[in-house]
């Protein structure tokens, strides 16, 4: 099953980074804003369980998916909702997955880093 997620992430990158190509962004912009949604590691300063949820929240497919909505609905670019999508893209790819509150290391795809 992680296999199967982690590809699924790679496409989701690879399809998010086509779009964003055909629609003639810059790429420079792309680079500063593609680590964006890291800041939400800063939640994990208030303990694992708020860090969890601010991660998650970033990490989730639901924020672009909704600023595609906003945007189609107003008729501005999907370039936001197309670097946030292949940042979450990126990192399933790489194995880094939601997180459970009991520690950082320990998402859906998996434990991450070195066990303790």
């Amino acid at each position: 099953m992680r296999v199967w997620l982690r590809l699924e992430g790679l496409l989701v990158f690879i399809v998010a980074a086509t779009l964003y190509a055909r629609g003639g962004h810059s790429w420079a912009m792309f680079a500063a804003l593609f680590f964006v949604p890291d800041v939400s590691f800063a939640g994990y300063l208030a303990g694992p369980r708020v860090g969890a949820v601010v991660y998650n929240v970033a990490h989730s497919y639901i924020g672009p998916l909704l600023f595609a909505m906003a945007a189609l609905a107003s008729g501005t670019t999907l370039m936001w909702t197309l670097i946030w999508a292949a940042h979450i893209g990126f990192d399933r790819a790489l194995g880094y997955g939601l997180k459970y509150s009991s520690s950082f290391g320990d998402t859906h795809l998996g434990r991450i880093g070195r066990r303790q």
